[in-house]
């Protein structure tokens, strides 16, 4: 085996004070490299050709028990390397890859360092909006600590107790607590998987996420109707919610995002065909009258490749997401405006449309697995177990006995 290592004194990197660092040296393949133990001693406490701490050294109150926790760390960098060479490994590894088996970098194990490094992984794979839920609460915890850093192995019970207690005194409600700790909970098991922290210090073991009921969102048909009635002109500035709202409801509480994605090529012999961007389920969805006179509206001077509805300005995944986000911000104070204008006293936002389409698919008496499927919700896979995919034909009924108010 081309491969050793040592504890020695490292000469080339004294402290102010004369002490030098104890480390493990490491040779592999004729390259070296150091590992560092946090230790250090003059070199008068040095026994060179023993390799270990001279009893004469008064920086502990055992030298035997701190040559003992050396010697441990060598066997243990040993026993990496000795299984490495096992699994022929070994030889493929250079030196610096083979430190990092032996003694991953502190660095790695820092909550925030790490949520950085997979927030750069999700926007190389488009995943945007994951990526901007995972800084969000990476800056939430960070104003929370402050300047010093946060090792996983600190995210333990009372990590998340008092974490809990912090954001609740603050008037924070729990379901946006729930929010965070789930995210937190996403990241601690990715680092787990990584083999940065260990499963045995997981600690959402202990705790539970607690979360309450939201208040209802959706609005009754009544509301609905006033919304769907309201004549605007087309450069009134509340007209282009409005038709939003319309859009989403009837096609099946479509997100907005959704909204924003869909292109002139997705309107295809009177239907909607798309993917939804969350899950990537498939739609087919028949147009309906009110529909048709929207799109008629959005699509005129339009090529296959333009999106319906101009929010999206830009080419890049991660531009687009940035439009879509203000997009949507501006789109739900134009709703508060035109929930004003229809004297409906609800809070209207871009999630009121998808939700009162199911609660009143759900008063109509329709089943529930068929509501799952068509709002595509797949947090219902016992219900969507037993169903064997709806035909376009019954979603359409479906669709029209919604959305025939």
């Amino acid at each position: 085996m081309n491969t050793s290592i040592t504890i020695a004194l490292d000469m080339r990197r004294a402290r102010k004070d004369g002490s030098y660092p104890i480390v493990l040296r490491l040779s592999h393949f004729r390259k070296t490299s150091t590992i560092q133990t946090g230790h250090y001693v003059q070199k008068t406490d040095w026994d060179e050709k023993n390799r270990k701490i001279k009893k004469s050294y008064r920086g502990t109150e055992s030298v035997a028990r701190l040559n003992n926790y050396l010697d441990k760390k060598k066997a243990a960098a040993l026993d990496i390397i000795t299984k490495l060479d096992e699994d022929d490994a070994l030889n493929s590894l250079s030196v610096v890859q083979l430190k990092g088996k032996i003694q991953p970098q502190q660095n790695s194990k820092s909550f925030f360092i790490y949520t950085k490094t997979l927030i750069t992984e999700l926007r190389k794979a488009n995943r945007i909006g994951n990526a901007d839920a995972y800084a969000a609460v990476a800056g939430v915890v960070k104003r929370y600590v402050g300047e010093k850093d946060l090792l996983f192995r600190q995210i333990n019970l009372k990590f998340l107790q008092d974490f809990e207690t912090h954001h609740l005194s603050k008037g924070n409600g729990w379901n946006s607590l729930a929010m965070y700790m789930k995210t937190i909970r996403a990241i601690y098991n990715r680092a787990i998987k990584a083999g940065i922290i260990d499963a045995g210090h997981y600690p959402f073991k202990d705790y539970t996420i607690k979360t309450t009921k939201t208040k209802k969102r959706a609005i009754n048909i009544a509301a609905l109707k006033k919304i769907f009635s309201l004549e605007l002109e087309p450069s009134h500035p509340l007209r282009f919610a409005k038709d939003m709202f319309q859009v989403s409801f009837n096609l099946m509480g479509m997100p907005f995002k959704d909204i924003a994605l869909l292109r002139i090529e997705n309107i295809v012999d009177g239907r909607v065909k798309y993917q939804r961007s969350k899950t990537h389920q498939e739609y087919d969805i028949k147009i309906n009258a009110a529909l048709s006179d929207i799109f008629n509206d959005y699509t005129k001077n339009k090529s296959a490749e333009d999106f319906v509805f101009s929010i999206v300005k830009r080419d890049n995944l991660a531009e687009q997401h940035k439009d879509i986000k203000w997009a949507r911000k501006r789109y739900n104070k134009k709703l508060k405006e035109l929930g004003k204008l229809c004297g409906i006293e609800e809070n209207l936002t871009s999630y009121v449309s998808r939700h009162s389409f199911a609660s009143l698919a759900n008063n109509k008496g329709i089943p529930v697995t068929a509501i799952s499927e068509m709002l595509g919700h797949q947090n219902l896979k016992t219900t969507q177990i037993y169903l064997n995919g709806l035909s376009s034909d019954a979603v359409d009924k479906l669709n029209e006995d919604i959305t025939a108010l």
